[in-house]
């Protein structure tokens, strides 16, 4: 990776993160600890900072965006911040009708199911999120050496909200739609794609050190309609991003069978859940793999003496890869005491290579 100047022509990075190093196969003194979901409901200081506020009106306000974002990072001591927003923030900022709704999810006011509902969706602007800029550009200030990992969702996870009108256990009108009206599919994840690559691109020109690609619903796909439905759009968002002189790390639940497809699309570093090995995730991505995961995250509710030998074991399964960055298989839960999150990021960074 390069590494480039922000528009202010101060460099990047003189000195790379330790995030940067793993994902370039250039290990440091131990793996890089951050964690998905690690600013939000397990924490009080959130809760008590959220109290009244919306989901997405907290996702406009700068201010409220540094503060959430930097909570964990004084907490826990992790090696890199994610910013505080939600994968439908620039959908909604283009004119989608959606909510959050409380103890649901992203809740679309009219799904699309036609061509002509997807005259909504328009490409991005950067000034349809100021808001992203301006807590970004604080944000790599006050973190210092500290990443700031910016993020979107990925089209398929996308499209599945927009099709489905909301959340969905089986994704049944979005397979429908994938499989009996492809063309509508594809332009689809077209746009999406645009989307999310600009979203991206956003937060990497205001000095965001790595972003991250979540495709939370991609593991309800096999293989097959995975490679032909999915990968050339999550590509499309990737690879055009690989001059920016940032990791790329992609992430799904429940794509152990298309780990090495994710890689494909142009992730220099694969997210991996609880379900299978690092050392098998390696093996199944190929020579030079760089891997971030993958405690089971409901192990942060058990026993300390059976989290340290997990946290551990997943140590030593990551020294298989190029680069490893400890994290969790999937979020943050919100009964998790936030003290044992601090105590996993003391261990894990006595763990050296």
């Amino acid at each position: 990776m390069s590494n480039p100047q922000l528009d202010d022509g101060v460099s990047r990075d003189a000195t790379p993160s330790l995030l940067a190093r793993a994902a370039a196969g250039q290990p440091g003194p131990y793996p890089p600890v951050w964690f998905m979901r690690q600013a939000g409901r397990s924490l009080p200081e959130y809760r008590e900072l959220r109290a009244g506020t919306a989901m997405l009106d907290a996702c406009r306000q700068p201010e409220l965006i540094t503060e959430i974002t930097m909570q964990p990072v004084r907490r826990h001591g992790v090696d890199a911040a994610i910013l505080f927003s939600d994968i439908v923030v620039p959908l909604v900022a283009i004119g989608v009708g959606i909510d959050i709704v409380p103890g649901v999810g992203p809740v679309v006011d009219k799904p699309i199911r036609e061509t002509a509902d997807l005259d909504v969706l328009r490409e991005l602007d950067p000034a349809d999120v100021p808001y992203i800029t301006e807590a970004v550009r604080g944000l790599v200030t006050e973190l210092g050496p500290t990443p700031l990992i910016g993020f979107s969702g990925a089209p398929f996870t996308l499209a599945s909200y927009l099709v489905e009108g909301g959340p969905s256990r089986d994704h049944a009108r979005t397979k429908a739609m994938m499989h009996g009206q492809p063309v509508l599919w594809h332009a689809l994840l077209n746009r999406l794609a645009v989307i999310a690559r600009e979203f991206l691109r956003v937060q990497i020109d205001a000095g965001a050190g790595a972003v991250q690609l979540f495709d939370s619903w991609a593991g309800a796909l096999s293989r097959a309609d995975y490679e032909r439905y999915v990968l050339p759009h999550s590509r499309a968002v990737l690879e055009p991003l690989a001059d920016a002189g940032v990791p790329r790390i992609h992430f799904g639940v429940g794509t152990n069978e298309f780990l090495d497809l994710m890689h494909d699309a142009g992730a220099d570093i694969v997210g991996v859940d609880w379900r299978i090995p690092l050392d098998e995730a390696v093996r199944r991505i190929g020579p030079g793999a760089v891997v971030q995961g993958n405690l089971d995250p409901a192990l942060l509710l058990a026993d300390w003496s059976v989290l340290e030998r997990e946290a551990r074991r997943i140590v030593a399964e990551g020294r298989a890869a190029a680069g490893h960055v400890f994290n969790l298989g999937h979020g943050v839960l919100p009964d998790t005491d936030p003290a044992v999150v601090t105590r996993v990021v003391e261990l894990v960074h006595s763990l050296g290579h």
